[in-house]
């Protein structure tokens, strides 16, 4: 992975805010970064159906199940 000079910024963030989002153009390292910097945390994509119609069927129970850390990838 290419060294992002925003990764300590994205992590102290993460230290205050219950959400941080990571916005950029297609194909620019989003994903990457998010699971490099939070390894532990559940992935879950939107751009999968199923857990689309999940999220979108049931938000707070797509919330709530599974960890409590999520990255959660194609918004």
């Amino acid at each position: 992975m290419i060294d992002r000079t925003i990764s300590p910024f994205v992590r102290k963030l993460a230290g205050f805010y219950p959400v941080v989002t990571i916005l950029g153009p297609r194909q620019s390292g989003k994903t990457t970064l998010a699971t490099a910097l939070f390894p532990s945390h559940e992935y879950r994509s939107l751009e999968a159906e199923d857990i689309l119609l999940a999220a979108r069927d049931d938000p707070r129970g797509f919330l709530a199940n599974g960890t409590k850390q999520l990255v959660i990838d194609e918004v």
